[in-house]
């Protein structure tokens, strides 16, 4: 099913940007560098100041977040022409509708408008949904980081891609 739309969240958005992260981050421990408890504990202000920084793009149907996902510009002189694709996730019951297909065209579509070269990613090896989502995106590996994230007691490696813009 479709019938979503994509748009930018701004700070009015931060309830149901927190909402969705939230669940992002408990549904998928593994897939995210923060975590459940660290994020819980931020003020909704928090939040606001997250959506203001991070380009941040929704999938909504009927007034509900699908989906979301953030482009990073670096902020370093030497590095401002690459950002960063960060806080994908889209919900179960958004998947297979194309949502993130369209989420990751408007981040490519605000890097080019920002004049960026390219966008890098992090996914995590065996996450073959994603994988293949960027692959369609035209994402190429350039390397593994092994143990780049741990749950508990289990270490995950990370898949970093690029994307020339």
């Amino acid at each position: 099913m479709t019938g979503f739309v994509i748009r930018r969240l701004g700070l009015a958005d931060a309830a149901a940007y927190r909402e969705i992260r939230l669940e992002g981050l408990e549904r998928h421990p593994e897939a995210f560098g923060s975590t459940y408890e660290t994020e819980a504990a931020l003020s909704l202000e928090d939040f606001g100041r997250r959506v203001a920084e991070v380009a941040t793009f929704a999938a909504e149907r009927d007034g509900r977040l699908l989906g979301l996902a953030g482009l990073a510009r670096e902020s370093t002189p030497k590095r401002r022409h690459r950002g960063t694709l960060v806080r994908m996730y889209v919900r179960p019951d958004g998947r297979g509708a194309g949502a993130a297909d369209a989420l990751v065209e408007a981040v490519l579509d605000h890097a080019r408008a920002e004049g960026l070269d390219s966008v890098i990613l992090a996914v995590t090896v065996g996450n073959q949904a994603a994988g293949r989502l960027y692959d369609r995106h035209g994402f190429t590996v350039y390397g593994v980081e092994p143990g780049a994230l741990r749950v508990g007691d289990r270490s995950y490696d990370d898949e970093l891609r690029i994307r020339f813009l």
